[in-house]
């Protein structure tokens, strides 16, 4: 698409832009995927698409937005799911991805009154802007796929700004054109007054006066009017620019692995994420607005030069020993934010901590303990803010104090001039003005060198999350070919695994296999190493030693991506989110109709309970499920995942607060709906896993049984043991 502008608009809008023709929702999907991956460059995955489509189509699924933006995030491309008011269909960013009619299509610009649609029955096709606005009815809803940029070797600096400057180039020389015209306008009334002082004063010129001043009324007018645009302007990208940049910070948090939450408290990364907003701020606020007042300082230093060389340089004098104090105070400054942002951070975390276990704060009566505790974190915090405080306006008073001399030396100097007659009086009060406009800005230096230091101290803190290698999206991973539709044979060849560098492994040395469609019981005491090695799989952990199969594949040389939407998991602390219980049963599928939702209900035993609430399956969940019991939090996350279809499944230890009856039904449930699936059942509860196909025990860390509830009594080794102690 780089072609020169001239050869550009030669060519036929088939030739600029990508099309490929489908006819029926799999064929159609495809076309759009195929679409925007050759608009954006990426590598198109036809087969394994189609795979996915068909076995969405298979289960009744609809062809929907969110379906094809996760499609494309297979794809390598970054996408984002959004409404605007039809209205504002012109600000959308191409290409965009929506449903016209029912049928999806590519949104790829605009020229003049028209829309350039890529659709995969009419090929590229111009649609009146008004007559598509009808179309689409009153709200317009689309996905952007864009093509993820980062590599690993891009530490997090001011060059990750780059791109978000460059693609909003043209709104920033906007907003300098308008500020450059405003300048202009403000200039021009110091000099108004001038002619009014000089001139009109001194002759009487009433006549003259009125057309001075209508002058100046109707520069002011335009000045305000310049500003008021600039403002506009600046807003809307600077939100643009906050959006972008917010987004690419959470899809960086969201792939990294699970490894890097495990070592670090909520709180802490609440925190590191907060000093997004710092930046922002600064980038956009601060640093933007400072640069273009210094910029136009260069240009009423030229005017009062022209005025007076001596007054600019009085006027300037001050400067120096500002300068000295600003770089002076800057590395103290920057020691004591520094101190500032770990303190806050502790407290951030521990409060997080407090508001996360309150339950068990308020069961084991430790509230005083925790308040004393946050107490000392937060004085600490209040301390060196309080210091880092003092010395930001000690420097800013300072700051204050020598803009004022200057005022007060360009006066006391000027007026020696006026009467020596080196210079009139309205020259005086119309470089007093200007000079206003060149001190001010390089007063502020103070303020924006603070800022900037405060920044840095974010940038750290914020590359602690941006420089940390990525376990989804990166380009190694997008190389790796994707994982086929899984009939689910699992083999560990060898397999070891520690969390630490040293010390035991908490797998080790491996060995097995389990053949599609088993129902898979695993059993051991707790810390035998049951639920690690069942992280292995999705590859939450990246074994030390050995490999994994599935289906005969190597996992850890496929697309993560691939290998994790066909896996299901249901952790022991099941987390639920805010929504309606309906929601969250259809959390991966929000597309799924009311009679799937059910039947997932009804094979996790959850139908009954559910039906029981006020509200049925629309009764509101409080935060993390708080007003449902820990049984029924598990059933509606076993429910979820059923639901996903996925054609492996492992349960860990998921049903541990069941009651013995309801576990043994939902077990045998899962054993009937499995079918040709592979389930993986981690459990306490021997008596609950006794008909599976294959039953494996753990101790330490290693594999020491497996075989069938027969053959393990028949051997009368540790299984047995387990058995007899539990009383069956």
């Amino acid at each position: 698409h780089q072609l020169g502008i001239l050869e550009d608009d030669l060519l036929e809008d088939d030739q600029r832009f990508p099309v490929i023709r489908g006819k029926g929702q799999l064929e159609e999907a495809l076309a759009v995927c195929q679409m925007v991956s050759l608009f954006q460059g990426a590598p198109f995955k036809k087969d394994i698409l189609r795979k996915i489509l068909e076995d969405q189509f298979r289960r009744s699924k609809p062809l929907s937005l969110e379906l094809l933006g996760r499609l494309c995030e297979l794809l390598g491309l970054n996408c984002e799911v959004a409404a605007v008011d039809s209205k504002f269909l012109n600000s959308v960013e191409s290409p965009a991805i929506f449903m016209l009619e029912g049928v999806p299509a590519v949104l790829y610009g605009f020229h003049k009154d028209q829309v350039i649609v890529g659709h995969p029955h009419l090929g590229i096709k111009r649609i009146v802007y008004a007559e598509l606005q009808k179309r689409l009815g009153e709200r317009f809803y689309f996905v952007l796929p864009r093509r993820v940029g980062s590599t690993p070797t891009s530490r997090f600096g001011w060059n990750w700004f780059t791109p978000l400057v460059v693609k909003y180039r043209q709104s920033l020389i906007l907003v300098f054109v308008a500020s450059l015209l405003a300048q202009l306008f403000g200039i021009a009334i110091p000099l108004m007054i001038q002619q009014i002082i000089d001139k009109v004063l001194s002759q009487g010129n009433l006549s003259s006066l009125n057309v001075l001043g209508g002058a100046m009324v109707v520069m002011a007018l335009f000045q305000g009017i310049l500003t008021a645009l600039r403002t506009y302007i600046f807003a809307d990208t600077t939100d643009r620019m906050d959006l972008t940049l917010g987004t690419a910070v959470i899809d960086r948090l969201l792939a990294l692995p699970l490894s890097f939450f495990e070592k670090r408290p909520v709180g802490e990364l609440s925190q590191r994420l907060g000093e997004l907003n710092t930046i922002r701020g600064f980038l956009t606020g601060t640093a933007l607005m400072s640069g273009l007042n210094l910029i136009f300082a260069s240009l009423y230093l030229v005017v009062m030069l022209i005025y007076s060389p001596l007054l600019t340089a009085v006027a300037l004098s001050t400067l120096p020993i500002y300068m000295l104090i600003v770089f002076g105070v800057a590395p103290i400054f920057k020691w004591l934010i520094r101190r500032r942002a770990v303190a806050q951070a502790k407290t951030q975390s521990h409060l997080i901590e407090i508001l996360g276990g309150i339950q068990t704060v308020k069961a084991q009566h430790f509230e005083l303990t925790a308040r004393w505790k946050w107490q000392d974190r937060y004085k600490e915090m209040v301390n060196q803010g309080f210091r880092a405080t003092t010395l930001g306006t000690i420097s800013g008073v300072t700051g204050q104090f020598l803009s004022q001399l200057s005022g007060l030396l360009v006066l006391w100097v000027g007026m020696y001039l006026v009467l020596q007659g080196d210079l009139t009086l309205g020259m005086l009060i119309a470089f007093r003005i200007i000079s206003a406009n060149v001190t001010g800005p390089i007063m502020q230096l103070s303020t924006l060198y603070q800022g900037y230091q405060k920044v840095q101290i974010s940038m750290e803190r914020l590359a602690d999350i941006i420089d940390e290698p990525a376990e989804l999206s990166n380009k190694e991973d997008l190389d790796q070919i994707p994982l086929p539709l899984i009939n689910g044979n699992i083999r560990f060849e060898n397999v070891s695994f520690r969390f630490g560098s040293k010390g035991p492994f908490q797998v080790d040395n491996v060995n097995l296999q389990i053949n599609a469609g088993d129902f898979v019981g695993i059993v051991g005491q707790s810390g035998s190493g049951k639920s690690t090695l069942m992280k292995l799989l999705p590859r939450l952990y990246n074994p030390n030693e050995g490999r994994i199969f599935v289906d005969d594949y190597d996992i850890g040389k496929v697309n993560l991506s691939s290998l994790r939407r066909q896996i299901g998991i249901v952790p022991q602390d099941s987390l639920l989110f805010e929504g309606t219980i309906a929601d969250n049963i259809s959390l991966n599928d929000p597309q799924a109709s009311s009679d799937s939702i059910i039947e997932a209900a009804k094979i996790a035993c959850a139908h009954d309970f559910i039906m029981s609430l006020g509200q049925g399956y629309g009764t509101p969940i409080a935060e993390r499920g708080g007003n449902l019991s820990g049984g029924q939090r598990q059933r509606i996350a076993i429910a979820r995942t059923i639901l996903a279809n996925p054609q492996l499944l492992i349960m860990d230890e998921a049903t541990s607060a069941l009651d013995y009856n309801t576990e043994r039904q939902l077990c045998q449930n899962l054993q009937d709906w499995a079918d040709t699936r592979t389930v993986l059942f981690i459990t306490h509860r021997i008596s609950s896993i006794k008909n599976s196909d294959l039953i494996l025990v753990m101790d330490n860390g290693q594999l020491v049984e497996q075989g069938s509830h027969e053959l393990l009594m028949e051997n009368d080794q540790r299984y047995a043991t387990l058995y007899r102690q539990q009383g069956q």
